[in-house]
């Protein structure tokens, strides 16, 4: 068991191999440092992470090294010894400063990155108030167009070269590179080769100050305005965790939220900027049901009242006559409940799940010559929806197996069928024209999705779906791993959240706690068990066992 001494204070690193920073970490105190990242090789080359090192003898004596060095590209030994407010280490964190801000501009009120700008923070911490700087600052032109969504303001950059070693060790596409030397020195793009890989706004997050921006949020909204909820990601079932930054009901941007049992560090762009349909004005904003009579009625109360009623009216004269089909872009919740109230409808009722949408084949990154990298670090999935694996776990426990939706329909004819879909976007539909077809044959459809369409024309209900940035339940991603969502927007005036609609369809009073249905389903389905007590942490449980 190793033990090094940060500031005096011991901090048993037990077996794991770690360099200054990290040991540093789990004392409490922060290095500062900017090329840095646990993802990425070390380079060494920003030296804000310049401390004073030294080695405690058998005797307990203490031998310090003659001269300040980089903690980030030192490992921690047994015994090690680190001083990061010495007056050596504070004066070379200082020097280092005011190289940096030699040429970067001073413009922090209209820089994007202001409020999470690590420059901003160190200056203010290591830095000093003043610079000795009198001549002229070197500006370089900006690249505005680094690639479809990422601009390069290049006088800001600190030539960290943290979007280098991502582009050639995360993503392996390499566009990007270091041009000049010296002060002269600028982060740019091979000719013809922009930065579009499918991973390149990870770039922005890594930058640590306002040299790289995202397009998608450039001059959008200031940072220390939003808000900001720990969720994960419904673009796929990778299951990304994230950040839902959102102010007064507008989602603004996603981020990837560190998980080592999902994504690790980093997130795609289809993920990260598909999220806005769900600001969209095209969304149902309200229930409707189309009366024999003609009227449309849209009153939560009688709406819920007709449909139970209708619902009991075409079981009673067809036990098997009623069917629901449960999207794989429910929560585990909102399907274990929609489930149930279907059974209590009818216990010979039919669940079936909704069309699993899937586009080519998984892809795998960091991209090689070969077809697959021997070492993947990040894999973009083919099924473009987040809780197939936690829906088919509840359609097993009340059916015993998973039938899909066209399959079912091209065997059977139900008389009522209810529709839960809330399939993200809307420009691509989640249904085709034979599937609609068969939709319409049938007498009493139910359809309960986010915007308008074909199907919602022919339905006699129509009920609003909320988006994942507007519910709370559980996704399982595709290797079983069940983690939180949370709300982070309220839902439109008139929009109820799939589990509330199903909780007051089951007559069961109160407002949805998902932490109180998730324990109650550890409890009724033995695959969830491991979601007893409803807290499943920021880095979520795993389902199965992995061993």
């Amino acid at each position: 068991m190793a033990t090094v001494y940060i500031n005096d204070k011991a901090v048993d690193i037990g077996d794991k191999k770690l360099n200054l920073v990290q040991a540093a970490e789990l004392a409490g105190v922060t290095i500062p440092h900017y090329c840095y990242h646990p993802a990425l090789s070390v380079v060494a080359s920003c030296r804000m992470c310049l401390v004073e090192v030294g080695e405690k003898k058998p005797d307990g004596t203490v031998v310090m090294q003659p001269r300040v060095i980089p903690a980030c590209q030192t490992p921690a030994k047994d015994n090690t010894v680190i001083q990061t407010a010495t007056a050596k280490s504070k004066s070379a964190q200082a020097q280092t400063l005011e190289s940096i801000l030699l040429n970067h501009p001073l413009d922090c009120p209209v820089c994007d990155k202001a409020g999470e700008c690590k420059l901003q923070d160190y200056s203010y911490n290591y830095g000093n108030s003043e610079s000795r700087m009198v001549d002229d600052k070197n500006t370089p032109p900006n690249k505005p167009d680094l690639g479809n969504n990422i601009s390069l303001f290049t006088d800001r950059c600190i030539m960290c070269s943290r979007c280098v070693r991502f582009t050639r060790e995360i993503s392996g596409t390499a566009e990007l590179h270091v041009i000049n030397r010296g002060s002269h020195a600028e982060i740019d793009i091979f000719p013809t080769e922009p930065l579009n890989n499918k991973l390149a706004s990870n770039v922005v997050d890594l930058c640590p100050v306002g040299a790289l921006a995202s397009k998608d949020f450039l001059y959008t909204h200031r940072v220390w305005n939003l808000k900001t909820q720990d969720s994960v990601c419904a673009g796929c079932s990778t299951g990304c965790s994230i950040h839902l930054d959102t102010n007064k009901n507008v989602v603004y941007r996603l981020r990837p939220r560190e998980n080592p049992n999902a994504q690790g560090y980093f997130m795609c762009d289809d993920g990260r900027l598909g999220y806005h349909y769900v600001n969209s004005s095209n969304r149902i904003s309200k229930p409707n049901l189309k009366s024999d009579s003609g009227a449309d009625i849209s009153s939560w109360k009688d709406i819920m009242l007709s449909l139970r009623s209708e619902l009991k009216a075409v079981a009673s004269k067809n036990a098997s006559g009623v069917a629901a089909m449960l999207s794989p872009f429910l929560t585990v919740e909102e399907g274990f409940l929609l489930a149930t109230f279907i059974k209590s409808i009818s216990p010979k009722a039919k669940l079936v799940l909704g069309p699993v949408p899937v586009v080519g084949e998984d892809d795998h990154y960091p991209k090689t010559r070969g077809s697959v990298p021997v070492n993947v670090k990040f894999t973009i999935r083919n099924e473009k929806c987040p809780n197939k694996k936690g829906i088919e776990e509840v359609i097993k426990h009340f059916e015993g197996e998973v039938v899909l939706i066209s399959d079912y329909l091209n065997k059977n004819s139900p008389d009522a069928l209810f529709i839960a879909a809330g399939y993200q976007g809307e420009e691509v539909s989640w249904f085709d024209n034979n599937l609609l077809s068969q939709f319409k044959k049938i007498k009493l459809l139910i359809t309960q999705d986010l915007f308008p369409s074909a199907l919602t024309d022919a339905s006699k209900y129509v009920i609003p779906s909320a988006a994942f940035s507007e519910k709370e339940g559980t996704f399982v991603n595709y290797a079983g791993l069940a983690q939180e969502l949370h709300w982070a927007c309220v839902p439109l005036k008139q929009v109820r959240t799939d589990g509330q609609v199903y909780l007051d369809l089951l007559e069961r009073k109160g407002l949805l706690q998902a932490s109180n249905i998730r324990d109650e389903i550890s409890k009724s389905i033995p695959y969830f068990s491991r979601l007893a007590g409803g807290k499943l942490g920021s880095d979520g449980i795993h389902l199965v066992n992995l061993a």
